[in-house]
């Protein structure tokens, strides 16, 4: 791991010195005659001359900025990837989890109708038991009542 720290701080001098050293070159036809084209008088390809001091960094430092990117990348791909579920602790759960009810299918259409007219001809039925409740019969109960069972009466 020391290795991988140490070839990044390599790494990133490297990259500074490169993006320097590049800064500080003059361009070909520099001069003042250059940006209106009086130099005419070089080759195309500028002349062959000595190499400078700074193009001897520039090549050095390259040659190691590229060392270093495949080192690292090399490095890089060594490592395991991770998760966070792979260092925490999971719960372990001793019942499986509680599969939900399924539900039921919902009515078509001509069941709705049918479940309607029986609605329907119920509430006829409590009608007409409820007019014979007026005339001195039981008493219609509502669906609470039914539900609820009724009180003993008292005999005085």
């Amino acid at each position: 791991m020391l290795v991988y720290y140490l070839v990044t701080a390599l790494h990133v001098l490297v990259c500074v010195i490169l993006i320097l050293v590049v800064l500080l070159q003059s361009s070909k036809g520099a001069d003042l005659a250059g940006a209106f084209g009086g130099s005419s008088t070089q080759t195309a390809f500028g002349s062959r001359g000595p190499a400078s001091f700074l193009s001897k960094i520039t090549t050095v430092s390259a040659v190691i900025f590229m060392g270093t990117c495949l080192a690292l990348s090399l490095m890089g791909g060594r490592q395991q990837n991770r998760s966070i579920f792979d260092t925490t602790k999971q719960p372990v759960s001793k019942k499986p989890a509680a599969q939900p009810a399924p539900q039921a299918p919902a009515p078509s259409p001509d069941e709705i109708k049918k479940i309607q007219q029986e609605v329907e001809q119920k509430q006829k039925q409590e009608a007409a038991t409820g007019q014979g409740a007026a005339s001195g019969g039981t008493p219609a109960r509502t669906p609470e009542q039914e539900s609820k069972p009724e009180a003993p009466k008292k005999k005085p």
